[in-house]
């Protein structure tokens, strides 16, 4: 009863300590001819769901091992997320992760990161569509005729 009391009071403090309170105390109290009221908007608000496996879930092993010519990790959580990843000396590293999605499908990336970039695959990834036929064969031609190279003598002039 206390708590619903001390609730109850904040309310109505905050309620008080609002700049616009008298406007809005004045349009739900009925005020005088109504053209200054002050109507309270209804705002829908989307609120992700979220699974209690996620909110509670554990970790149920890692592994993390660090040497001088490389590393590896390997996490797995009690909500079917993992993680598993190695890199070298060099920078590159080989990896993949997997997670349970909202509509039950399982989902699994795998990427290599080294001098060229990030190079994920995954089924559920976007892929681009096929090059057109005209486009290929321009393409192969170009590369089967490349242009001539510059002379010094062009260069001269």
């Amino acid at each position: 009863w206390i708590c619903l009391q001390l609730i109850f009071t904040a309310i109505v403090g905050i309620a008080f300590a609002s700049p616009l309170s008298p406007k809005l105390l004045k349009a739900i109290g009925g005020g005088s001819s109504g053209a200054n009221k002050v109507v309270p908007k209804v705002v829908d608000v989307v609120v992700p769901h979220v699974s209690n496996d996620d909110v509670h879930a554990e970790t149920v092993s890692r592994v993390d091992d660090v040497r001088a010519d490389g590393f590896s990790a390997v996490l797995e959580t009690s909500n079917h997320i993992s993680e598993s990843r190695n890199g070298d000396v060099h920078g590159n590293i080989h990896g993949d992760y997997g997670w349970i999605s909202p509509d039950g499908e399982h989902i699994q990336l795998t990427y290599v990161a080294d001098e060229n970039g990030y190079q994920p695959k995954g089924a559920h990834l976007p892929t681009s569509p096929p090059i057109p036929a005209a486009i290929q064969r321009s393409l192969e031609w170009i590369a089967a005729h490349p242009p001539a190279p510059e002379s010094d003598e062009e260069e001269e002039d």
